[in-house]
Protein backbone atom coordinates (compact mmCIF):
# COMPACT_ATOMS: atom_id res chain seq x y z
CA UNK A 1 0.00 0.00 0.00
CA UNK A 2 1.46 2.96 -1.03
CA UNK A 3 2.37 5.69 2.27
CA UNK A 4 1.82 9.35 1.39
CA UNK A 5 4.09 12.15 3.42
CA UNK A 6 4.41 15.79 3.32
CA UNK A 7 7.32 17.57 3.43
CA UNK A 8 8.04 20.95 4.80
CA UNK A 9 11.26 22.86 4.18
CA UNK A 10 12.89 26.13 3.14
CA UNK A 11 16.00 27.43 2.39
CA UNK A 12 17.94 30.89 3.11
CA UNK A 13 20.32 30.95 0.15
CA UNK A 14 21.11 34.19 -2.82
CA UNK A 15 19.36 32.79 -6.23
CA UNK A 16 20.65 34.42 -8.81
CA UNK A 17 18.18 33.44 -10.88
CA UNK A 18 14.81 32.20 -9.23
CA UNK A 19 12.70 32.35 -12.42
CA UNK A 20 15.02 29.33 -14.00
CA UNK A 21 14.47 28.00 -10.16
CA UNK A 22 10.98 28.32 -10.45
CA UNK A 23 10.84 25.94 -14.08
CA UNK A 24 12.93 23.59 -13.00
CA UNK A 25 11.16 23.05 -9.43
CA UNK A 26 7.87 22.65 -11.40
CA UNK A 27 8.94 20.38 -14.04
CA UNK A 28 10.59 18.23 -11.03
CA UNK A 29 7.10 18.03 -9.08
CA UNK A 30 4.93 17.22 -11.75
CA UNK A 31 7.47 14.58 -13.14
CA UNK A 32 6.79 13.18 -9.43
CA UNK A 33 3.15 13.55 -8.99
CA UNK A 34 3.54 15.93 -6.29
CA UNK A 35 1.55 18.51 -5.18
CA UNK A 36 2.01 21.43 -3.08
CA UNK A 37 2.96 25.26 -2.59
CA UNK A 38 6.57 26.60 -3.57
CA UNK A 39 7.92 30.23 -3.34
CA UNK A 40 10.77 31.51 -4.78
CA UNK A 41 12.44 34.73 -4.08
CA UNK A 42 16.61 36.08 -4.67
CA UNK A 43 16.32 35.32 -1.14
CA UNK A 44 16.07 30.69 -1.16
CA UNK A 45 12.83 28.64 -1.54
CA UNK A 46 10.21 27.77 0.94
CA UNK A 47 7.67 24.68 0.19
CA UNK A 48 5.42 22.30 1.28
CA UNK A 49 4.76 19.20 -0.68
CA UNK A 50 3.16 15.76 -0.75
CA UNK A 51 2.68 12.95 -2.53
CA UNK A 52 3.90 9.01 -2.43
CA UNK A 53 6.89 8.75 -0.26
CA UNK A 54 9.49 7.00 -2.39
CA UNK A 55 8.58 9.91 -4.88
CA UNK A 56 8.58 12.70 -2.32
CA UNK A 57 12.27 11.45 -1.02
CA UNK A 58 13.04 11.72 -4.86
CA UNK A 59 12.19 15.12 -5.01
CA UNK A 60 14.07 15.57 -1.71
CA UNK A 61 17.31 14.11 -3.11
CA UNK A 62 17.03 15.74 -6.51
CA UNK A 63 16.29 19.00 -4.40
CA UNK A 64 19.54 18.95 -2.41
CA UNK A 65 22.25 18.07 -5.29
CA UNK A 66 21.52 21.41 -6.19
CA UNK A 67 24.56 23.24 -4.59
CA UNK A 68 22.48 26.13 -2.92
CA UNK A 69 19.84 23.48 -1.60
CA UNK A 70 22.45 20.98 -0.15
CA UNK A 71 22.19 22.18 3.64
CA UNK A 72 18.19 22.59 2.82
CA UNK A 73 15.87 22.16 5.90
CA UNK A 74 13.09 19.45 5.70
CA UNK A 75 10.86 18.23 7.97
CA UNK A 76 8.39 15.09 7.25
CA UNK A 77 4.93 14.44 8.44
CA UNK A 78 2.19 12.19 7.95
CA UNK A 79 0.00 12.99 4.80
CA UNK A 80 -3.87 12.20 4.48
CA UNK A 81 -3.90 9.70 1.89
CA UNK A 82 -3.37 9.56 -1.87
CA UNK A 83 -6.53 9.94 -4.67
CA UNK A 84 -6.32 7.30 -6.59
CA UNK A 85 -9.64 7.82 -8.19
CA UNK A 86 -8.03 9.59 -11.32
CA UNK A 87 -5.26 7.90 -14.00
CA UNK A 88 -1.96 10.30 -13.27
CA UNK A 89 0.69 8.97 -15.56
CA UNK A 90 3.35 10.48 -13.56
CA UNK A 91 1.82 9.26 -10.12
CA UNK A 92 0.79 5.39 -10.29
CA UNK A 93 -0.08 5.57 -6.77
CA UNK A 94 -2.26 8.65 -6.94
CA UNK A 95 -1.20 12.32 -5.63
CA UNK A 96 -1.55 14.14 -2.16
CA UNK A 97 -4.79 14.59 -1.12
CA UNK A 98 -3.77 16.86 1.49
CA UNK A 99 -3.23 19.80 -1.98
CA UNK A 100 -5.84 20.46 -4.44
CA UNK A 101 -2.89 21.44 -7.33
CA UNK A 102 0.80 22.23 -7.60
CA UNK A 103 2.05 26.17 -7.26
CA UNK A 104 5.05 27.33 -7.92
CA UNK A 105 6.02 31.23 -7.47
CA UNK A 106 8.43 34.03 -7.73
CA UNK A 107 7.93 36.29 -5.07
CA UNK A 108 9.98 38.97 -3.67
CA UNK A 109 9.84 37.28 -0.40
CA UNK A 110 9.61 33.57 0.86
CA UNK A 111 7.58 34.56 3.65
CA UNK A 112 5.51 37.88 3.82
CA UNK A 113 7.38 39.93 6.17
CA UNK A 114 6.70 42.91 4.02
CA UNK A 115 10.19 43.79 4.45
CA UNK A 116 12.28 42.30 1.76
CA UNK A 117 15.00 45.17 1.81
CA UNK A 118 15.87 44.76 5.51
CA UNK A 119 16.72 40.76 5.21
CA UNK A 120 20.28 39.84 4.36
CA UNK A 121 21.36 36.40 3.36
CA UNK A 122 24.60 34.59 2.82
CA UNK A 123 25.51 30.70 1.21
CA UNK A 124 25.42 30.38 5.21
CA UNK A 125 21.87 31.60 5.79
CA UNK A 126 19.94 34.53 7.47
CA UNK A 127 22.58 37.47 8.28
CA UNK A 128 21.83 39.01 11.63
CA UNK A 129 19.12 36.94 12.67
CA UNK A 130 18.88 35.23 16.57
CA UNK A 131 21.48 32.25 17.75
CA UNK A 132 19.54 28.94 16.63
CA UNK A 133 18.58 26.42 19.06
CA UNK A 134 18.00 22.61 18.91
CA UNK A 135 14.88 21.59 21.11
CA UNK A 136 17.59 20.12 23.51
CA UNK A 137 19.22 23.31 23.55
CA UNK A 138 15.89 25.06 23.83
CA UNK A 139 15.10 22.99 27.31
CA UNK A 140 19.09 23.85 28.64
CA UNK A 141 18.31 27.27 27.98
CA UNK A 142 15.20 26.94 30.15
CA UNK A 143 16.96 24.88 32.85
CA UNK A 144 19.69 27.86 32.45
CA UNK A 145 17.46 30.84 32.41
CA UNK A 146 13.88 29.77 34.25
CA UNK A 147 11.07 31.55 33.85
CA UNK A 148 13.23 34.74 32.48
CA UNK A 149 13.11 32.99 28.83
CA UNK A 150 10.45 34.51 26.82
CA UNK A 151 8.66 32.16 24.24
CA UNK A 152 7.44 34.76 21.25
CA UNK A 153 4.98 33.42 18.91
CA UNK A 154 5.99 34.25 15.29
CA UNK A 155 2.89 32.75 13.97
CA UNK A 156 -0.61 34.38 13.10
CA UNK A 157 -2.82 34.64 16.45
CA UNK A 158 -5.29 32.41 15.23
CA UNK A 159 -2.61 29.38 15.19
CA UNK A 160 -1.61 29.80 18.62
CA UNK A 161 -5.66 29.24 19.53
CA UNK A 162 -5.28 25.65 19.11
CA UNK A 163 -1.54 25.33 20.49
CA UNK A 164 1.79 26.97 21.29
CA UNK A 165 4.22 26.80 24.25
CA UNK A 166 3.53 27.51 27.79
CA UNK A 167 3.37 30.89 28.54
CA UNK A 168 4.14 32.37 25.42
CA UNK A 169 4.11 35.67 24.26
CA UNK A 170 1.25 35.74 21.31
CA UNK A 171 1.34 39.06 18.84
CA UNK A 172 -2.02 39.90 17.94
CA UNK A 173 -1.57 39.45 14.55
CA UNK A 174 -3.19 38.17 11.45
CA UNK A 175 -0.73 38.37 8.70
CA UNK A 176 3.50 38.13 9.24
CA UNK A 177 3.02 41.51 7.45
CA UNK A 178 2.54 42.94 10.86
CA UNK A 179 5.22 42.02 13.02
CA UNK A 180 7.92 44.84 11.56
CA UNK A 181 5.30 47.68 12.68
CA UNK A 182 4.33 45.75 15.66
CA UNK A 183 8.00 45.43 16.85
CA UNK A 184 8.40 49.50 15.53
CA UNK A 185 5.62 50.38 17.69
CA UNK A 186 7.33 49.76 21.20
CA UNK A 187 4.61 47.02 22.33
CA UNK A 188 7.30 45.18 23.20
CA UNK A 189 10.29 46.80 24.27
CA UNK A 190 10.11 45.71 27.67
CA UNK A 191 11.30 42.39 26.35
CA UNK A 192 14.70 43.97 24.93
CA UNK A 193 16.62 42.78 27.96
CA UNK A 194 15.08 38.99 28.84
CA UNK A 195 16.14 36.22 26.71
CA UNK A 196 13.71 35.84 23.86
CA UNK A 197 13.11 32.45 21.86
CA UNK A 198 11.12 33.20 18.50
CA UNK A 199 9.33 30.13 17.12
CA UNK A 200 6.51 28.96 14.65
CA UNK A 201 5.67 26.16 12.27
CA UNK A 202 8.87 25.10 10.62
CA UNK A 203 11.31 27.43 11.84
CA UNK A 204 11.29 29.97 8.52
CA UNK A 205 9.26 32.74 9.97
CA UNK A 206 11.93 32.58 13.02
CA UNK A 207 14.67 33.13 10.61
CA UNK A 208 13.46 36.59 9.22
CA UNK A 209 11.27 37.63 13.16
CA UNK A 210 14.69 36.89 15.05
CA UNK A 211 16.46 38.86 12.71
CA UNK A 212 13.86 41.94 12.64
CA UNK A 213 13.99 42.03 16.22
CA UNK A 214 17.63 42.13 16.43
CA UNK A 215 18.51 45.15 14.36
CA UNK A 216 15.80 46.85 16.71
CA UNK A 217 17.67 46.27 19.63
CA UNK A 218 16.37 43.14 21.24
CA UNK A 219 19.41 42.11 23.04
CA UNK A 220 19.26 38.20 23.53
CA UNK A 221 17.01 36.38 20.69
CA UNK A 222 16.79 32.69 20.25
CA UNK A 223 14.81 30.77 17.29
CA UNK A 224 13.98 27.39 17.81
CA UNK A 225 15.70 25.89 14.90
CA UNK A 226 13.28 23.58 12.83
CA UNK A 227 10.00 25.04 14.73
CA UNK A 228 7.49 23.11 16.31
CA UNK A 229 7.36 20.45 14.13
CA UNK A 230 10.96 19.32 14.66
CA UNK A 231 9.96 19.75 18.34
CA UNK A 232 6.96 17.85 18.21
CA UNK A 233 9.64 15.30 16.65
CA UNK A 234 11.94 15.38 19.70
CA UNK A 235 9.55 15.45 22.75
CA UNK A 236 5.79 14.91 21.31
CA UNK A 237 3.68 16.81 24.17
CA UNK A 238 6.03 15.61 27.28
CA UNK A 239 7.58 18.73 26.89
CA UNK A 240 7.11 22.70 26.58
CA UNK A 241 4.68 22.50 23.68
CA UNK A 242 0.96 22.83 24.64
CA UNK A 243 -1.89 21.42 22.37
CA UNK A 244 -2.00 21.05 18.37
CA UNK A 245 0.13 22.48 15.10
CA UNK A 246 -2.05 24.28 12.70
CA UNK A 247 -0.79 23.72 9.05
CA UNK A 248 -1.60 25.12 6.18
CA UNK A 249 -3.35 22.13 4.30
CA UNK A 250 -6.08 20.19 4.24
CA UNK A 251 -5.03 18.38 7.33
CA UNK A 252 -5.70 21.66 9.35
CA UNK A 253 -3.85 20.17 12.79
CA UNK A 254 -1.11 17.89 13.39
CA UNK A 255 -1.04 16.10 16.65
CA UNK A 256 2.20 14.59 18.58
CA UNK A 257 1.19 12.31 20.37
CA UNK A 258 -2.55 9.87 20.79
CA UNK A 259 -3.77 12.18 23.74
CA UNK A 260 -2.92 16.15 23.20
CA UNK A 261 -3.90 19.11 24.92
CA UNK A 262 -7.02 20.85 23.89
CA UNK A 263 -6.66 24.59 23.91
CA UNK A 264 -9.19 25.84 21.65
CA UNK A 265 -13.03 26.66 22.49
CA UNK A 266 -15.77 26.33 19.54
CA UNK A 267 -16.28 30.42 18.75
CA UNK A 268 -20.10 29.19 19.28
CA UNK A 269 -20.85 27.09 22.47
CA UNK A 270 -17.25 27.14 24.04
CA UNK A 271 -16.94 23.71 23.67
CA UNK A 272 -12.88 22.26 23.81
CA UNK A 273 -11.70 21.66 20.74
CA UNK A 274 -8.74 22.07 18.12
CA UNK A 275 -11.10 21.56 14.92
CA UNK A 276 -11.03 24.66 12.67
CA UNK A 277 -12.49 26.23 9.59
CA UNK A 278 -13.22 29.15 7.60
CA UNK A 279 -15.64 31.98 8.71
CA UNK A 280 -19.14 31.24 7.45
CA UNK A 281 -19.03 34.88 5.34
CA UNK A 282 -17.16 33.51 1.77
CA UNK A 283 -15.60 36.78 1.22
CA UNK A 284 -13.92 36.62 4.43
CA UNK A 285 -9.88 34.35 4.84
CA UNK A 286 -10.86 33.95 8.73
CA UNK A 287 -10.05 30.60 10.65
CA UNK A 288 -12.12 30.39 13.08
CA UNK A 289 -12.12 27.49 16.30
CA UNK A 290 -15.39 25.27 15.85
CA UNK A 291 -16.67 21.80 17.22
CA UNK A 292 -17.47 19.59 15.09
CA UNK A 293 -21.46 19.51 16.15
CA UNK A 294 -21.73 23.30 15.46
CA UNK A 295 -19.66 22.74 12.14
CA UNK A 296 -22.67 20.50 11.16
CA UNK A 297 -24.77 22.72 11.94
CA UNK A 298 -23.64 25.07 9.94
CA UNK A 299 -20.79 27.61 9.73
CA UNK A 300 -20.42 30.04 12.08
CA UNK A 301 -19.08 33.67 10.92
CA UNK A 302 -16.42 35.74 12.54
CA UNK A 303 -17.49 38.89 15.25
CA UNK A 304 -16.91 40.99 12.22
CA UNK A 305 -19.21 39.66 9.78
CA UNK A 306 -21.76 38.27 12.75
CA UNK A 307 -22.09 41.63 13.85
CA UNK A 308 -22.86 42.36 10.04
CA UNK A 309 -25.49 40.06 9.73
CA UNK A 310 -27.04 40.96 13.13
CA UNK A 311 -27.49 44.88 12.37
Amino acid sequence: MAVSKVLLYYAFTPLADPDAIRLWQRDLCESLGLRGRILISTHGINGTVGGELSAVKKYLRKTRDYPAFKNLDAKWSEGSGLDSSQSYPQAPHGVSLDFPKLVVKVRDEIVSFGAPEELRVNEHGVVGGGTKLSPEQLHELVAHKGDDVVFFDGRNSFEAEIGKFAGAVVPDVSTTREFAALLDSGEYDHLKKKPVVTYCTGGIRCEVLSSLMTSRGFGEVYQLEGGIARYGEKFGDSGLWEGSLYVFDKRISLDFSADPKVLGTCVSCAFATKNMQNCGEVSCRKQLVVCEGCAASGAPMCADHAGIIAD
